[in-house]
C-alpha cells in the first residue's frame, strides 16, 4: 500500500459502505445501466461513450520524479516528470472527490499470467462501466485468490469527473495520468477513456519486468499444436490482430507479453480490439466475442435496432471492444507458453518498396525493432495528404519508461539464446506506392507467414536487397516468385529506386537518435 500520509484516507474510502467490492460482470453491467452510463446492444454488449477523450492523452501522462527511479527513467516527451508534491496534492483531491460519491467500485486483479512475475492490482473506479472494463482486461482472480489477504503491488485510482486546474494543480490540462513507482499508485482524472488504465499498467510492467531480466513486449502471440511459439509485432493497421488470429493455432494474447527464462506469458486477461470496419467475414473471432459482458467504446448504435454500426466514425475511428480472453474460442487458457521459435515484424509500407517477406539477422532484427516502422496514409490524420513514414520505437514507444536500447539488447540476447528466426513482413503496397500499386494480397501474406512458422523458409535460397540489405527468399510456397521482389512488380524500376532511397533516408534520419547502440546494429540498416 501507499506510504503517503493519505494511506489511511485510501483505506477509509475502500472500506466505506459506498464501496462495492469485486462485483461480477453481470452486476457491474446492471449498475452501469441503472446509472445510465451506457446501453445494451442487440448482441448484449454494453455500449458506452467516452466524451471528449476518445483515445489516450499522451501529453497528460507523467511519472513522479522519485529517488528510486530518477536515474533509470528515459525522461522526455514520453516520460514527463512531475514532482512528488504535485502528485500528493492531486492524490488528496481525488480521494476527497471520490469520497463524495454515493457509489464507488473496487476490484482485485493481476497483470502477468506467469505467477512468478505477476503484479497484484487493486482498481478503484468512479464509473461502474470502467470497473467492468478493468475486470475484463486484467487477469481475474479465482475464488481462492479473491479472498487471499496479500499486499497490493499497485493501485489504480480513477476519477474521470474530477478535472484538474492546471494553474493550481501543476498539470498541462484538466486531464492527468500519473504513475508513482514508490507509492505504487496510478492516478487518473479528467478523462473517461478506459484505455488509460490498461496502458498505465503496461507501462509499469515495461519498467518492472526488465529489472527481473524479463523482456516486456507490445506484441501478439500464438502457439501451434506442437508447442511452437510465434510473436507478432506491428503498429496499427499492419494486420497484427488479423494475422495472429489463426484458427489452427492457440492465441496466447493479442497485445502485451513478457518473455522470461520460462518462456512467453500474457500480461493481460482480455483483449481490447479495434472495431472500425469490423465484419463477421474478415474477423469472425472478434465479431463473435462482442456479446454480453463485452464493453463497446464509442461505437455508434442504431437507435431502433440497437445494432452496432462498425463502419461509422462519427465519434472516432478509435472504436474499441473489451472482452475476456476466453471469448476467443482457441485462446490458450493458461496464457503461458514456451520460448518463441519465430518472430514476425509487421509493417504496412505505403511506399511499396519493402519486400513482402524477408529474413533478418540478429542485428537487423534489433535495428528494425528499434525502428518500429510503418506508414501513415493520406486522410488518416489531419494534414496528411500523401503517405508518410512513421516510427514507434520497439513498436510501443508511448509505453517504454526505460531507454529503448535496453529492450533491444534483451531481444538480441534472447534471439541468440533460443535460435529464433526473425522475419519482416510487409502487408502494405506492391507494384507501386499507395494510389498506384495495390495492397498486398492477404492470402499471399498468410501463405508467407505459414511458411515462416513451419520452417519452410529456414533453408530457402535468398537474395540480398541492395538498398535495405534484407534477405529475400527466391521462392515461397503459395506465392508467385515475382511478388517476392518488389522492384519487379513496378512498371518503372527507376521510380522504384527513387522511392526506395527516399524510405531508406527516412530510416537513417530516424535512427540517428540511437547514437549509443553498437556499430553492428547501425550497419544493419538500409544503405543510402
Amino acid at each position: 500500500m501507499t506510504t503517503l500520509s493519505l494511506s489511511s484516507e485510501l483505506d477509509q474510502l475502500v472500506t466505506s459502505e459506498h464501496a462495492h467490492h469485486d462485483l461480477p460482470i453481470s452486476a457491474l453491467i446492471e449498475k452501469s445501466l441503472t446509472r445510465k452510463e451506457g446501453r445494451l446492444t442487440a448482441s448484449g454488449a454494453l455500449s458506452v461513450t467516452t466524451g471528449t477523450y476518445t483515445g489516450r492523452s499522451p501529453k497528460d501522462k507523467f511519472i513522479v520524479n522519485e529517488p528510486s527511479v530518477t536515474d533509470k527513467i528515459d525522461w522526455g516527451p514520453v516520460n514527463q516528470p512531475i514532482e512528488k508534491e504535485v502528485f500528493a496534492n492531486l492524490y488528496k483531491k481525488v480521494l476527497d472527490h471520490l469520497g463524495t460519491k454515493e457509489e464507488i467500485f473496487v476490484s482485485k486483479g493481476f497483470a502477468g499470467a506467469d505467477k512468478e512475475y505477476r503484479l497484484s492490482l487493486k482498481v478503484i473506479n468512479e464509473f461502474a462501466w470502467h470497473q467492468a472494463f478493468a475486470r475484463q482486461l486484467f487477469i481475474r482472480p479465482n475464488e481462492e485468490e479473491l479472498h487471499e489477504d496479500e499486499m497490493t503491488d499497485f493501485t489504480i485510482v480513477s476519477a474521470p469527473t474530477f478535472k484538474a486546474d492546471p494553474s493550481i494543480d501543476g498539470t498541462r490540462s484538466e486531464t492527468f495520468i500519473i504513475i508513482s513507482f514508490e507509492e505504487r499508485i496510478v492516478l487518473i482524472g479528467g478523462t473517461e477513456y478506459a484505455g488509460e488504465m490498461k496502458k498505465s499498467i503496461f507501462s509499469i510492467m515495461n519498467y518492472m519486468l526488465p529489472e527481473q531480466n524479463v523482456l516486456s513486449m507490445h506484441c501478439s502471440a500464438n502457439t501451434g499444436k506442437e508447442g511452437d511459439v510465434a510473436l507478432f509485432f506491428g503498429l496499427s493497421g499492419t494486420g497484427k490482430t488479423t494475422l495472429s488470429a489463426d484458427p489452427n493455432r492457440y492465441l496466447i494474447g493479442d497485445d502485451e507479453h513478457g518473455w522470461s527464462a520460462n518462456g512467453v506469458f500474457n500480461v493481460e486477461g482480455g483483449c481490447y480490439a479495434k472495431c472500425i470496419n469490423l465484419s463477421e467475414e474478415k474477423e469472425p473471432q472478434i465479431w463473435n466475442a462482442i456479446r454480453f459482458g463485452t464493453v463497446l467504446e464509442n461505437v455508434v448504435i442504431d437507435e431502433k435496432t440497437a445494432m452496432p454500426d462498425f463502419d461509422t466514425t462519427t465519434l472516432t475511428e478509435n472504436t474499441r471492444a473489451a472482452y475476456p480472453l476466453e471469448a476467443i474460442p482457441n485462446a490458450l487458457a493458461q496464457s503461458v507458453a514456451g520460448h518463441p521459435n519465430t518472430i514476425i515484424f509487421l509493417t504496412a509500407d505505403a511506399f511499396g518498396v519493402l519486400p513482402p517477406i524477408s529474413k533478418l539477422t540478429k542485428e537487423q532484427a534489433m535495428y528494425h525493432f528499434l525502428s518500429g516502422y510503418t506508414s501513415k496514409l493520406a486522410g488518416t490524420e489531419r494534414g496528411i495528404t500523401s503517405p508518410e513514414a512513421t516510427f514507434s520505437t520497439c513498436f510501443g514507444a508511448p509505453f517504454l519508461p526505460l531507454p529503448a536500447a535496453r529492450y533491444a539488447e534483451m531481444l538480441g540476447e534472447k534471439i541468440s539464446q533460443h535460435a529464433v528466426e526473425v522475419f519482416l513482413v510487409n502487408t502494405g503496397w506492391s507494384g507501386g506506392s499507395y494510389g498506384v500499386g495495390k495492397r498486398m494480397n492477404l492470402p499471399y501474406t498468410r501463405a508467407m507467414i505459414q511458411a515462416a512458422l513451419q520452417g519452410e523458409l529456414t533453408q530457402s535460397e535468398t537474395t540480398i536487397d541492395p538498398i535495405f540489405g534484407l534477405h529475400v527468399p527466391l521462392h515461397c510456397p503459395g506465392v508467385p516468385d515475382e511478388v517476392l521482389h518488389p522492384r519487379d512488380t513496378w512498371e518503372d524500376p527507376a521510380a522504384y529506386d527513387e522511392k526506395a532511397k527516399q524510405l531508406a533516408a527516412d530510416f537513417d534520419m530516424n535512427f540517428k537518435k540511437f547514437a549509443d547502440v553498437s556499430d553492428e546494429i547501425k550497419a544493419a540498416g538500409p544503405k543510402i
